[in-house]
């Protein structure tokens, strides 16, 4: 008997419900359980409350269960299900969706509430496929105290700049973070560690999420960026073997040969990271966003919590960049209600709607007038609209529907010369030719 993945049963039986209410004119289909289903509940309710709003374009939510969500929705959308009229989307899924899904018009105002950055999170060859209604990227985290104390201290600038002297060929002066270029910031990770200056107040200077994994990649990879890297050219030839890349990945090995994270990085991805900083042990720390409501709890994180600061990753030759995507919706082009579907979309992309959101919990990249609607609320979306309109990039050819299998490809290749498995040279030409096979 030949299967192929299914809707689970209690979806299903959903659909057959909605399918009987005339109310149910727009199904959605969201992303189950945290912030992102409460926001969507709260949206679609006001939603539904409006007075223009027809009994036959009124939403219905739909939730099924987030493991193997995104195989089982290809599936789905490839077999021209009608089952929904809108679904979720993701930065690095669009390019495997697009073909079955309809290009979204927003309408002029979304520039002004998302910003260019944000919405290019939702486009595929030109085209916007999706409203992006929650956003990830990294901050730096950083222990104020001990920069501050360093700042102050003649003596400790004098070893400081001894350190970068050794180490990265250079007699550096430390300076406030958010003046920092990577290597500034590989000199301070240098510094608080114990190995390399006994009077450490900290044993790490850092610690780098080094597992052979694909979302390790996304947090690594604004480090080349910030020198220029990207995945391909404009003709499309793949670029991953380019010098930036080599800073990139020589500074990592260089603070793991150190002793500037801890030897065992190489099986660390998020969790891990977090656990480290939140000891009191770590100096500062490259992370997603998300962990910012835990590093800056007191009750979850008392040693560090009041002592942590955050900002945008260090800047490079060619400027300051993070990683960012998105979880956005779409509409699906084999849907019944698409014209209710593109009209909910399109309100869903103005700022009433987003404040809405926000304040339910969900995580827009916002700004202007959009963003100071919900500031004094949710204090963590001003930076995360800020750095994403400022500082946000999406390397070429990562919305694509090989983006997942090209982190995946660079992890193993990467992770490998990092563990010294295979060197620099190897790791990158393992990555450019498997590249050039997905992307081409």
């Amino acid at each position: 008997m030949k299967l192929r993945y299914l809707l689970p049963a209690v979806l299903l039986g959903a659909l057959s419900t909605a399918s009987m209410s005339a109310q149910a004119a727009v199904t959605v289909l969201g992303w189950p359980g945290g912030p992102e289903e409460t926001a969507l509940r709260a949206a679609a309710k006001a939603y539904n409350a409006l007075p223009d709003v027809t009994a036959d374009n009124k939403v219905e939510l739909l939730f099924f269960s987030r493991d193997g969500f995104y195989d089982k929705l290809a599936a789905d959308l490839a077999a021209n299900t009608d089952a929904f009229d809108v679904n979720l989307i993701a930065t690095y899924s669009i390019g495997r969706y697009a073909p079955f899904m309809e290009p979204v018009d927003l309408g002029a105002g979304a520039k002004d509430v998302f910003g260019d950055a944000v919405l290019s999170t939702m486009q595929y060859e030109g085209k916007q496929f999706g409203v992006p209604t929650d956003l990830s990227l990294h901050f730096m985290y950083y222990r104020s105290d001990l920069i501050d104390a360093l700042l102050s201290d003649d003596a400790a600038k004098a070893r400081y700049s001894e350190i970068a002297e050794k180490y990265l060929g250079k007699a550096m002066q430390p300076k406030k973070p958010e003046d920092w270029s990577w290597n500034d910031w590989a000199a301070t990770a240098l510094y608080f560690t114990k190995a390399v200056n006994s009077d450490s107040p900290t044993r790490y200077g850092t610690v780098l999420q080094m597992k052979n994994l694909l979302f390790n990649m996304m947090v690594f990879q604004s480090l080349p960026r910030a020198y220029g890297a990207d995945w391909m050219d404009a003709d499309g030839n793949i670029t991953v073997d380019s010098d930036a890349y080599k800073t990139g990945l020589e500074l990592y090995r260089k603070l793991l040969d150190a002793g500037a994270t801890p030897k065992d990085s190489l099986s660390y991805e998020y969790p891990e990271a977090n656990a480290a900083f939140g000891s009191g042990q770590v100096a500062t720390m490259l992370q997603w966003n998300a962990a910012a409501g835990d590093l800056l709890s007191t009750e979850k994180n008392p040693v560090v919590a009041s002592v942590t600061k955050t900002m945008a990753p260090p800047s490079g030759p060619e400027g300051r960049f993070t990683h960012v995507h998105g979880l956005g919706l779409g509409i699906n082009k084999s849907g019944k209600n698409k014209e209710g579907a593109q009209k909910f979309l399109q309100w869903l992309a103005t700022a009433d709607a987003m404040e809405i959101y926000a304040k339910a919990g969900g995580a827009p990249g916002l700004t202007g007038p959009a963003l100071d609607a919900v500031a004094a609320e949710r204090p963590d979306l001003v930076p995360l609209g800020s750095y994403a309109s400022q500082y946000g990039y999406v390397m070429r050819g990562a919305t694509s529907a090989s983006a997942l299998s090209v982190y995946e490809l660079q992890a193993k290749a990467f992770t490998g010369y990092w563990g010294d498995v295979k060197s620099l040279d190897d790791a990158l030409a393992e990555a450019k030719s498997g590249m050039a096979e997905l992307l081409k």
